[in-house]
């Protein structure tokens, strides 16, 4: 079983809110990036033998306006059960409401993790005001995906993506699972520390073509982060096709690939 941790839904009813200027900084960046529809998505999965993806929504409606709803995910996610995991977002700004909309989309929706874009939000991982979302996270037993490093929402700023901010959040909730989104570039070198030294942290490679991540983090996974690395795609900004591809041309160690794709996602996920 192959799983995908990290993937976007841009369908044309999902991203209908995305400010125009962000999504004209992406198709500048990701010049191949397309706005599938959800059998494009499936498609891209089956072309690369990927059995399961995560699928994520974004709230950033008090800061941006921009917000793929827990609902379209959940129903997205209903719809293709066996193929899709849906991951929620909650805009903290919205006080009390944001932790009773988390545990909804626990509880009712069946949604099985959360997202957190701190530049949208325009906060970092370890302000107070995220602590209650991180407490019903914790409770629930639902990892927390973070973006972490570089990213090309225009309008957004970079210094609330620096992965230093997840070893405090780690050390305040030791039972919750962290993923630390695209190693944290440009600060993977402290981005794989705080994974080393956190038992509860965890990396993807997510919108990271495989022959570019850098030299360091491919020795963290052929060594001690073995067994904390991730598989992810970003997906549409980048296809699963070409990232299992270039995969098999990576230095990985007997066994890398296998912890990478399967069984470290499986565990993370709580996947039987």
């Amino acid at each position: 079983m192959i799983i995908d941790t990290h993937a976007q839904l841009f369908t044309k009813e999902a991203i209908e809110s995305l400010p125009e200027e962000m999504a004209r900084s992406y198709e500048l960046m990701f010049r191949d990036m397309q706005y599938p529809d959800i059998e494009d998505t499936l498609k891209d999965m089956e072309d690369a033998g990927v059995d399961v993806s995560v699928i994520v929504a974004v709230d950033a409606e008090t800061t941006f306006k921009y917000k793929v709803s827990n609902d379209l995910i959940a129903k997205t996610v209903n719809r293709y059960p066996d193929k899709l995991i849906g991951f929620a977002s909650v805009d903290p700004h919205k006080g009390v409401m944001a932790g009773e909309e988390l545990e909804r989309s626990i509880n009712q929706l069946g949604l099985k993790g959360l997202k957190v874009l701190p530049h949208l939000i325009k906060c970092n991982p370890n302000d107070p005001i995220m602590y209650p979302l991180y407490e019903i996270a914790q409770d629930a037993g639902i990892p927390v995906l973070f973006h972490t490093g570089t990213q090309f929402h225009a309008g957004t700023k970079i210094k609330y993506c620096m992965p230093l901010y997840l070893d405090e959040v780690a050390v305040d909730f030791p039972r919750m699972k962290i993923i630390m989104a695209h190693f944290g570039y440009p600060w993977f070198y402290e981005g794989m520390s705080i994974v080393l030294r956190n038992p509860n942290v965890y990396f993807n490679i997510a919108g990271w073509a495989p022959r570019r991540i850098p030299d360091h983090v491919i020795q963290q996974m052929n060594g001690p982060l073995a067994g904390k690395a991730l598989f992810g795609s970003d997906y549409p900004l980048i296809s699963r096709v070409r990232i299992m591809k270039e995969l098999d041309a990576l230095p990985l160690k007997d066994g890398v690939k296998d912890l990478l794709i399967t069984e470290n996602p499986k565990r993370v996920l709580g996947i039987g």
